[in-house]
């Protein structure tokens, strides 16, 4: 059990006093802070991996920039999550035979039906809410391409700063966040053909290595709350951090070709964007049932 799994059982006051204030102490203040200069994410060198990890454990988040830049190879991903400890793929049926989705605007098919492959914002959440439990997300990864003419940042937010935010204005907003059936994402199908079932579970978990995990959307259509006061009062307290008071510890990243982005399953959000004929936004993104490695 880790230092923070000991100290996000509501009842360890002082571990979690000792943790929160490591944790923000270690917290990086800057954008800048988060990036690490890469040759090839294909091959990293040592000391390059080892400043990926430590942002990951820091922040639960890194940025790599590389020199390779508007290279469309599929491996870049792929090869740099295995060195980073990630291979448990999320073979999710809008990825590619490979498992790895071209996120871009789609001109039709199943793809153009769901929002990451348009250009509109997206609110804040974490991938994979509606996966169930054995198949939960613990780590994505995002590789740029090619950037939007305009718009389309990252909006990036650590999820145990949001439970500190929220833990420290009521704890019974965190205990009632992780109940059990806290949160249910509706099934998804079409008459009457089910593809995917109703998923209940809470936001806040703890995995067997004491990892806090977060499943969360802010679209209102595609969640249920659960019909109590506690709950009704702590997703408020949630949705008024992640307008208001989270921001200071949120970054803003726009993704050059070449750049990627490693995390934990962070909260992300995405602004607007337009492309252009000689600039089409491509990133490529996989997601896996790993976490970053440790070391």
């Amino acid at each position: 059990m880790t230092a923070a799994g000991r100290a996000l059982d509501l009842g360890a006051s002082e571990a979690y006093a000792r943790w929160r204030a490591t944790k923000l102490a270690g917290h990086p203040g800057r954008l800048e802070e988060l990036v690490v200069e890469v040759r090839d994410p294909r091959r990293l060198a040592e000391s390059e991996r080892g400043a990926l990890l430590e942002r990951c454990a820091r922040a639960n988040m890194a940025l790599y920039a590389s020199t390779l830049g508007r290279d469309p190879d599929k491996e870049i991903p792929r090869q740099l999550g295995l060195q980073l400890g990630l291979s448990r793929m999320d073979a999710n049926y809008l990825a590619d035979d490979d498992g790895i989705s071209p996120i871009a605007v789609a001109a039709g098919g199943k793809r153009a039906e769901f929002i990451p492959y348009t250009n509109r914002a997206i609110r804040w959440h974490t991938d994979g809410y509606y996966n169930p439990p054995g198949r939960a997300i613990r780590a994505f990864l995002l590789h740029c391409v090619e950037e939007a003419q305009s718009g389309g940042e990252n909006g990036l937010l650590d999820p145990e700063i949001i439970y500190i935010l929220l833990r420290d204005e009521d704890p019974e907003h965190v205990r009632a966040l992780m109940a059990g059936d806290a949160m249910t994402i509706p099934a998804r199908g079409e008459e009457g053909a089910q593809d995917r079932p109703a998923q209940g579970g809470p936001v806040f978990s703890v995995d067997p290595e004491g990892h806090l995990h977060m499943r969360y959307t802010a679209r209102s259509r595609s969640i249920q709350w659960k019909d109590d006061r506690a709950t009704g009062s702590a997703v408020r307290a949630l949705e008024g951090l992640l307008a208001g008071a989270a921001a200071r510890w949120a970054f803003r990243a726009a993704l050059k070709p070449g750049w990627g982005l490693v995390c934990n399953n962070v909260l992300h959000d995405r602004r607007a964007f337009s492309d252009s004929d000689a600039r089409r936004r491509l990133l490529y993104r996989v997601r896996y049932h790993d976490r970053v490695a440790s070391e």
